[in-house]
């Protein structure tokens, strides 16, 4: 019986193969068809994937890759970091040798530590560097720890228009629904320029957005890629619904130290009754300019932090240990120096706004309606002036008009931006195509190339 089975099994192949042949003749390729057998039958990707493609930054990457550019559009710094940050990463691969070694999973403690003082002052809390916080891979593993670790199928999760691009497939990966409520501008006077601070939610618009079913709220102030600042009073108004709801925030506050005009950067956590339904993050990369680092952390209560720790130790299980000393000297530094000009939190942001206003200059120029942004390093600028002089943009028809813009201004005038419409949803996203982002911590010659390119654009103008 056992030799019977063989020979009826190689008979089978040998007649499998003959078929294969016979369609080879026919013009198929053996290869091909073994492949077609082979190629496992279930679907392969988890469901929790459907419906998140390929992110917007490879193919406008690829864009700026084949095209002689000036690079507007991504979020990093092309200037050394200051001195004392770089001495502090030289010291701490040069020092301790342990420091070449695994540290405790939820922090080097002397970055802990000096997160904990440093941002108690700040929110009014006694925080406990082992229970209250946690370092992590950046930012971005902040917030996917943060998804991971408290949203469940079914759960809703409000997020603000326009958004910075990875909330909503992380929510989607944690099982969620994203609900959307938009920021809106308000009329301004003619002449006058457009402010992010005139961008605001409609009380009753957001109020509809909390249900049973609500359980988290993400709020990222200052907002990427809009630069708004969001006040006290409109802070207080989120802090009352998320209390009313019994609903969480995770609050994104990564550049909360660039800030201008006199606005003022305020913690939600720091309101009444919201430390305990708060997770605050931040990030090393934005605070010292240091963006490759990837060092990250979350503050919050030891209800909620004890879902994110377990979710750490079982996946990342620790950050590396030399950028985390290095951050933590850092921090060190600036909590000797804090509000004085001495800090590199209050020089850094008076080197931006100088970069701020050049940039908006150069962008008025060509006919570009930048909104000032009142922190962040980043603005929106308004393309709409130029619907009716480029009729022929690249892409398809049904593609948002604000990305067929980018692609025409990464080939026609090697200027790089980001297109506001893939910062939304799609339902929203006919409110917001008429909007690029662009970047300004970028460095003198930079912003030289920008006006030379900006300038040759507005001689084909005015020719």
């Amino acid at each position: 019986m056992a030799l019977g089975g063989m020979f009826r099994k190689a008979a089978a192949i040998s007649l499998h193969l003959v078929g294969l042949l016979q369609r080879k003749k026919a013009g198929a390729s053996v290869n091909r068809c073994l492949h077609q057998t082979l190629t496992m039958a279930k679907q392969v990707q988890a469901r929790r994937l459907d419906g998140i493609g390929q992110n917007l930054w490879l193919e406008f990457a690829e864009l700026a890759s084949k095209n002689d550019v000036v690079n507007l559009g991504q979020g990093f710094p092309n200037f050394p970091p200051p001195d004392f940050v770089l001495e502090a990463f030289q010291h701490a691969i040069s020092g301790d040798f342990m420091l070449n070694q695994y540290t405790m999973g939820f922090g080097y403690p002397p970055l802990t530590n000096i997160l904990a003082s440093f941002f108690g002052k700040l929110l009014g809390q006694e925080i406990d560097p082992l229970k209250n916080v946690l370092v992590t891979v950046g930012a971005y593993g902040a917030l996917f720890t943060a998804f991971q670790a408290l949203v469940d199928e079914g759960d809703e999760v409000i997020l603000i228009e326009p958004f910075f691009d990875c909330y909503k497939p992380m929510t989607l990966m944690a099982g969620g629904r994203p609900v959307f409520v938009s920021l809106k501008p308000t009329p301004t006077q003619d002449g006058e320029l457009d402010s992010s601070n005139n961008w605001r939610l409609d009380p009753e618009e957001l109020a509809s957005k909390f249900t049973s079913r609500t359980k988290a709220l993400v709020l990222n102030t200052p907002n990427n890629p809009l630069g708004k600042v969001f006040s006290r009073a409109e802070l207080e108004l989120l802090a009352s619904l998320c209390q009313q709801h019994d609903v969480v925030c995770i609050a994104d506050e990564v550049y909360q130290w660039l800030v201008y005009d006199g606005h003022q950067h305020v913690s939600i956590a720091s309101l009444p009754g919201m430390w305990e339904r708060t997770l605050t993050i931040g990030s090393a990369g934005k605070a010292f300019s240091v963006t490759g680092w990837k060092v990250g952390w979350v503050l919050g209560p030891d209800r909620l932090m004890r879902y994110l720790h377990i979710v750490h130790q079982n996946s990342v299980y620790h950050c590396p240990t030399q950028t985390q000393a290095a951050v933590a000297q850092c921090f060190q530094r600036e909590q000797l120096h804090f509000g004085q000009p001495s800090s590199y939190f209050v020089q850094f942001p008076l080197s931006l706004r100088t970069n701020r206003e050049h940039m908006i200059r150069s962008l008025q120029s060509v006919g570009l309606k930048p909104i000032v942004p009142q922190g962040s390093y980043f603005l929106i600028t308004d393309i709409s002036h130029f619907k009716s002089k480029m009729p022929d943009l690249p892409g398809a028809v049904d593609e948002p008009y604000d990305r067929r813009f980018v692609k025409w201004m990464i080939r026609n005038k090697g200027l790089v931006a980001i297109p506001v419409s893939y910062m939304c949803s799609v339902p929203h996203q006919k409110h917001f195509d008429n909007y690029i982002r662009f970047c300004f911590v970028k460095d003198e010659s930079t912003l030289q190339v920008m006006d030379k390119k900006l300038q040759e654009w507005k001689d084909e103008l005015e020719a």
